[in-house]
């Protein structure tokens, strides 16, 4: 993925309920930083920016994410109705094992 790249996806939720989903990203500073801008489409007046960063942190990498909503009630909505609080904890979980991972794998060799 690149500065300026986006990405189009589906979300597919417990419930059989299926979410579309699309990202710009807006600014990569290996290894310190993502910057990008996810909501529903392209023209998605309700999009918000997310910053994630990236920190030592003993033998793991440190991993930060802000969110910024347009409004307090899209926020509100995405924590109440789509639990968006553990929703990107997961999300980092499986992000900070796959950095790690990379990491092992490049001091590997």
């Amino acid at each position: 993925m690149f500065e300026g790249g986006e990405w189009d996806f589906v979300l597919h939720g417990p419930d059989g309920t299926d979410y579309s989903e699309w990202i710009r990203w807006l600014r990569i500073v290996p290894p310190e930083r993502i910057v990008l801008l996810h909501g529903e489409s392209r023209d998605d007046p309700n999009a918000f920016e997310s910053v994630l960063t990236f920190a030592p942190d003993g033998a793991a990498p440190r991993i930060v994410m802000r969110t910024v909503f347009p409004t307090t009630e899209l926020r509100d909505e995405a924590v109440e109705k789509y639990h968006a609080i553990e929703g990107g904890r997961q999300t980092l979980s499986n992000l900070a094992a796959y950095v790690t991972d990379l990491a092992r794998k490049g001091a590997e060799g």
